[in-house]
């Protein structure tokens, strides 16, 4: 079992890298889905959110609505921080559980662990490989005003609050540069695929 961590920005094409390898048999473990679950149920996590945050941050069903969150957090280092120490730990634990369903599988199999904040949550230690996805600043707004409905300022305030990605690539065992075509980005990741399993 291999587990290969893919992360990168706010926007350069994480998920689409994700799907790519999964396409060519790998398991894919997303950790933005692991956030989105545990915000949207009743939980430890979330109770304390709330508690945290406020109300404020509840939609209509008196669950807590992720983008009134973001908007909550984004504008303030300190918060933002606070969530992270909140959600990372139960998020690192159901990582540690999904990986732990592959133990008993062949040695071949792969696990692609999608994680935007990978590096900045302290999962480096998870994973074997590290791939950044990688892409221009503009190509990021772009494709990020495209998929949410976030200004450009908000867009601005969640890239700024990850690592940057210079300090990511340092770290990097392979880079994909995500600029080009879809094709282009298909063909980086299935030339990393072989060469992870020789």
């Amino acid at each position: 079992m291999l587990v290969i961590g893919i992360t990168g920005s706010f926007g350069t094409g994480k998920s689409t890298v994700a799907m790519i390898f999964a396409s060519l048999g790998a398991k894919i473990i997303d950790a933005d889905k692991i956030v989105h679950g545990i915000l949207a149920s009743e939980n430890k996590a979330s109770r304390k959110i709330i508690a945290v945050f406020g109300k404020g941050i509840l939609n209509s069903s008196g669950r807590i609505c992720r983008r009134k969150l973001g908007r909550a957090v984004f504008q303030d280092k300190k918060r933002l921080l606070r969530l992270c120490d909140i959600i990372h730990p139960e998020v690192i634990k159901k990582i540690k559980a999904e990986i732990k369903t592959f133990d008993n599988r062949s040695k071949k199999t792969i696990i692609a662990l999608e994680a935007p904040l990978l590096i900045e949550a302290g999962l480096l230690g998870l994973v074997d490989k590290l791939v950044v996805v990688v892409a221009t600043k503009n190509n990021q707004f772009k494709r990020i005003h495209k998929k949410m409905s976030l200004t450009s300022s908000e867009i601005k305030r969640r890239i700024e609050a990850q690592l940057p990605l210079k300090k990511k690539v340092k770290l990097a065992d392979y880079v994909i540069d995500n600029n080009k075509t879809i094709a282009f980005t298909r063909k980086q990741v299935k030339d990393i695929y072989k060469h992870i399993l020789k």
